[in-house]
């Protein structure tokens, strides 16, 4: 059974052979309630997730909108914390779910669990990669090497208004893919996406042959369905949870949602 890298690029692979982007959905661990996440993001595998996202709830999650901080804030109130979060993932792993999973934590809870123990027990449970938002590029070489020696992706933020020169260092440092964040500003469901994504996206397309995959304010089957082929893979997170918090069965509600995603997307490729 792969795992680590080869499963995240395996995820692409299969995706990209069925001529259609990655579904990742976002999902934090303890929102509603720690067993509620367990059931959510069993039902998000069951449904076809491609890949997914779990976040690592914290205090001051400066990337992320009203949807994600509320989330963030239950999960906390929950109990939710770094050891917690690992322990999800070997019980998810145990129930047989396969999918990539990548940990998305800002840099805080990990140095206060300690950084190297951090990413040893996450490939240690089956984590495949990881996602930090404020961790600058100068400053991460040290994680980088942490991933490869304990074979985790590590997926750095593209923003859309960074030159190519760092765009090609950023990306030279990443292995897994490009998280290409469609907006300057935070998360959140947006009714539109940016006239200019699409130059973004070609504009990382031709400095990088790592798969590529767009989030930040992706809400709509419709949107979801545009992004191909221009990108590799689609990042879905507020509108999820919007559709979780709406409803008395979040399992349920999260499987429609993202069903309707894969809807749209299945045979968007070449005709």
């Amino acid at each position: 059974m792969p795992a680590g890298r080869e499963r995240v690029a395996n995820a692409f692979d299969k995706a990209r052979g069925r001529h259609r982007p990655a579904v990742i959905p976002y999902f934090p661990l303890g929102y509603p309630s720690l067993e509620d996440s367990l059931e959510v993001i069993k039902a998000l595998a069951q449904a076809g997730a491609d890949l997914i996202e779990l976040g690592i709830p914290f205090s001051d999650p400066l990337a992320d909108g009203p949807t994600i901080q509320h989330a963030s804030q239950l999960a906390l109130a929950q109990g939710m914390n770094v050891s917690a979060a690992l322990e999800l993932v070997v019980r998810l792993r145990e129930q047989g779910l396969e999918q990539p999973f990548l940990f998305m934590s800002y840099l805080n809870p990990l140095l206060a669990y300690g950084l190297e123990a951090f990413i040893r027990d996450a490939g240690r449970v089956g984590v495949d990669g990881l996602i930090i938002p404020d961790l600058p590029l100068e400053e991460s070489l040290p994680v980088r090497r942490m991933c490869q020696a304990h074979d985790l992706a590590f997926v750095p933020l593209i923003p859309p208004n960074l030159a190519e020169a760092r765009i090609a260092q950023i990306a030279q440092g990443a292995t897994g893919f490009l998280y290409l964040v469609s907006v300057t500003g935070v998360t959140g469901a947006r009714d539109s996406l940016p006239p200019d994504l699409g130059a973004f996206i070609r504009r990382v397309r031709q400095i990088t042959p790592l798969p590529l995959a767009v989030g930040f304010g992706i809400a709509s089957p419709d949107q979801v369905q545009t992004l191909y082929p221009l990108a590799d893979g689609v990042i879905v997170g507020s509108a999820l949870i919007q559709a979780v918090a709406k409803s008395v069965r979040p399992a349920e509600a999260a499987a429609d949602f993202l069903g309707s995603l894969l809807h749209a997307v299945n045979g968007v490729g070449y005709a």
